[in-house]
């Protein structure tokens, strides 16, 4: 847990408080606003997080923002403990799978009325607005643009003589460089890639490349049993031919940053979102690359930009002017935009991501130059995730271990995870 208390009594006045509140008719009260905050990530993301909330006190010398962050399992368990017991935070980054079961609930603050106000996005453009309505209203901020990408040592590539991962690289490619790497490597309990069969981004951007889907319209499951077992079998296959980890090491990821294999010297590859990628280089000795997924030959595009997280406001906050003001602050500001960097994201605000591109090290240049090149295998944003689609990923996550430790075949667990997700959709 990180706190950070940032409350001064000084002088009220200027600053980005100051202004949207006298945008909104009213002026900032004489009493120290307290605001929470919880967010998932690295250790990374708290240190950049950190520095923005240091950066706000400047501005609203009277707000104390106390703030918490967990890996992305624990997260969602403590959301929905606080939400359910009444205790939510007021500030909850919020990702574009659970925004739409959270707001329909109700837990979440319309910020329709702050747009233009205090909230004054009007660079992001209507996409990257929309982005984060749910049934027609705003419920979120988006706080940058990504989309899936796979990351990769540079050097132990280079070093077993096989390609890396690279734009247009097919799956059988991959599996068949996978497996040379393997004959290739010389390293003790080290393997060409992860094993994402666990890993609900990759299971969707599959799924798309065959024209499916998570979910449809309708909130119904898009894709079979058949579909999800030669998921399985895909990774059965290339973790039989020593091209993946192996399944208890793969159990060891928390799908985080830090568990991930690619971070603790087990695999060459990972796949993560391309935000990410600045906090994995972070924590890698070797240097990285980043480079789309592997695509289907004549198959849809896989990959879609998403808002790589977004920044809500609690329905039940006691202070929704002070947190709205701090939301605005974090997305079009300029101390903020040099502190965040595209650790979440590529900004988008046009003028923030002028601010921040030629002040980024190569890590950050990547990301964005890597978004900017993948035009080509990017499809539409998917159908909204359905009430329990949070739940379904864990199990996908479980099954997938499941059928590595071979307790279940991958059509087993196929049949498995649709009768699970199935159930799951009728009881939410």
């Amino acid at each position: 847990m990180t706190d950070f208390k940032l409350s001064r009594r000084t002088v009220l006045g200027t600053s980005a408080l100051f202004a949207a509140a006298s945008a909104l008719g009213g002026m900032p009260a004489l009493a120290a606003t307290r605001l929470r905050l919880l967010w998932w990530g690295s250790q990374e993301r708290a240190d950049r997080t950190n520095k923005t909330v240091e950066a706000y006190k400047k501005a609203a010398p009277d707000v104390s923002i106390d703030g918490e962050f967990l890996g992305w399992n624990d997260y969602w368990t403590r959301l929905a403990t606080q939400v359910a017991g009444r205790n939510a935070p007021d500030l909850i980054q919020m990702d574009y799978r659970y925004v739409f079961e959270y707001a329909r609930r109700g837990s979440l603050l319309a910020l329709d009325d702050y747009l233009g106000k205090s909230l004054k996005i009007d660079d992001f453009g209507k996409d990257n607005i929309d982005s984060c309505r749910v049934d027609g209203k705003l419920y979120g901020v988006n706080l940058g643009v990504n989309s899936s990408a796979a990351f990769f040592d540079i050097g132990a590539w280079f070093d077993a003589g096989v390609p890396a991962p690279s734009h247009g690289m097919s799956w059988q490619q991959y599996f068949d460089n996978c497996v040379a790497f393997a004959k290739a490597n010389k390293r003790k309990n080290f393997y060409a890639s992860v094993d994402a069969s666990g890993i609900e981004p990759s299971f969707e951007l599959w799924l798309r490349q065959l024209g499916k889907s998570l979910y449809n319209d309708q909130g119904k499951l898009g894709y079979t049993a058949e579909d999800a077992a030669a998921w399985f079998q895909y990774w059965t296959d290339l973790r039989k031919a020593g091209g993946c980890v192996t399944a208890d090491i793969q159990a060891l990821d928390k799908l985080s940053i830090e568990t991930s294999p690619l971070t603790t010297g087990y695999a060459a590859t990972g796949f993560a979102h391309s935000n990410q990628f600045v906090g994995f280089q972070k924590l890698s000795k070797a240097k990285l690359g980043i480079a789309p997924y592997p695509v289907k030959p004549d198959g849809k595009p896989g990959h879609y930009m998403k808002p790589s997280m977004m920044m809500s406001i609690s329905a039940a906050t006691a202070s929704p002017d002070a947190a709205v003001a701090f939301v605005n602050f974090m997305v079009e500001s300029t101390d903020a935009a040099q502190e965040l960097g595209v650790e979440r994201g590529v900004p988008a605000s046009a003028g923030m991501r002028d601010v921040v591109t030629p002040m980024l090290d190569e890590p950050g240049q990547m990301v964005v130059d890597y978004i900017g090149k993948l035009s080509d295998l990017a499809g539409p944003l998917p159908p909204a995730p359905p009430k329990g689609a949070g739940e379904i990923a864990f199990s996908l996550q479980r099954i997938s271990q499941e059928v590595a430790f071979e307790s279940s075949s991958p059509a087993e667990g196929g049949k498995q995870l649709v009768t699970e997700a199935n159930s799951i959709l009728e009881r939410a």
